[in-house]
């Protein structure tokens, strides 16, 4: 019986995209964008630099393609989990942000947000790509889940359009601990219990209470 599997040479052709991706990722976070060469990216990724050049006509483009393809999908399926949740809009809220340790548990991903922050100013069109792709998008999944909250007599009133800003602070901060004092505080920040704890704050400032004023 003749096998349907595609050849080894095809399957590995395929998968040059994503391999060339994850090696960036990997490059970016240890070095930073600006470091970062592509010979160095192509070299951990296995391929010559023309072969980059046939996905990735920069490194610019290469670095967008690392931000679709770690940190938009957490987006999407954030963004559907809200479409379809039925239940109670804390459930919501406390699920999306205790999610956050794991959908990252990729360090090098958590790198993103500190390579932006100290890039923007030298690569602008990066950080408006991001801002449109992430930040953006970002804000308003929490706008949304806030609003929901209101709308259904569950939340306090409060300013949607600096609300995620709040939400969002605690969340950057590990992300960016992680890649800069974390590297050297022997006592650590754990990111699950900073989003536990986030939760509990959060939903005793925004849930009403029967009774109250």
């Amino acid at each position: 019986m003749r096998s349907t599997a595609a050849p080894r040479w095809r399957r590995r052709k395929d998968d040059r995209p994503q391999e060339i991706v994850e090696a960036a990722l990997e490059s970016f976070a240890e070095r930073g964008f600006a470091a970062t060469r592509l010979d160095d990216i192509a070299r951990r990724a296995g391929v010559t630099r023309g072969t980059l050049y046939l996905y990735f006509p920069s490194k610019e483009d290469l670095f967008k393609a690392v931000i679709r393809q770690s940190l938009v999908p957490i987006l999407s399926r954030a963004e559907q989990s809200i479409a379809d949740a039925k239940g109670p809009t804390a459930e919501l809220l406390a699920r999306l942000i205790q999610s956050f340790p794991l959908a990252v548990k990729d360090g090098a991903a958590t790198a993103i947000p500190k390579l932006i922050i100290a890039e923007a100013q030298n690569f602008p069109d990066l950080a408006r790509f991001y801002l449109d792709e992430v930040v953006s998008r970002g804000r308003a999944l929490i706008a949304t889940i806030v609003r929901r909250g209101i709308e259904r007599g569950e939340f306090r009133a409060v300013d949607l359009d600096h609300v995620a800003y709040c939400v969002m602070a605690p969340l950057l901060l590990t992300a960016l601990w992680r890649h800069s004092l974390g590297l050297y505080d022997a006592g650590g920040l754990d990111p699950q219990a900073l989003c536990r704890l986030h939760v509990d704050l959060l939903l005793h400032g925004l849930t009403v209470r029967k009774g109250a004023p």
